[in-house]
């Protein structure tokens, strides 16, 4: 971590920040609507504005790993998959947060590197 700058540091806590935040969220939403007699697969659909929230959330999480993915592979970063795990056994507010702190210690990485 001492690679990092405190720009660095404070972006990783942000990123942090925002992912604990989004896991502990959607976490208490999840096991609240697990606990009753709902149906997932028939409640995303279940009028236009449900359709509309899984639609603009599936393109945004195909985005993300489209992106996660490229840029993990530009940077060498290992474990990419974790990621698209992440994405669909968590939620893509968590996986994105993960990795932009690991790109963000993979370019100090390659920075330190390159300085030397």
């Amino acid at each position: 971590m001492s690679q990092l700058s405190s720009t660095d540091k404070a972006l990783c806590a942000v990123y942090a920040a925002l992912g604990l935040a989004a896991l502990v969220g959607t976490q208490i939403v999840l096991f609240d609507y697990l606990s009753t007699d709902g149906n997932l697969m028939d409640d995303v659909v279940a009028n236009g504005a449900a359709t509309f929230s899984l639609i603009d959330l599936l393109a945004v999480a195909f985005v993300g790993l489209v992106f996660m993915v490229a840029e993990g592979r530009r940077l060498g970063m290992r474990f990419l998959w974790v990621y698209v795990v992440v994405t669909f056994a968590v939620a893509i507010s968590v996986a994105l947060p993960a990795f932009l702190i690991a790109r963000q210690f993979k370019l100090a990485e390659q920075h330190a590197a390159a300085a030397v």
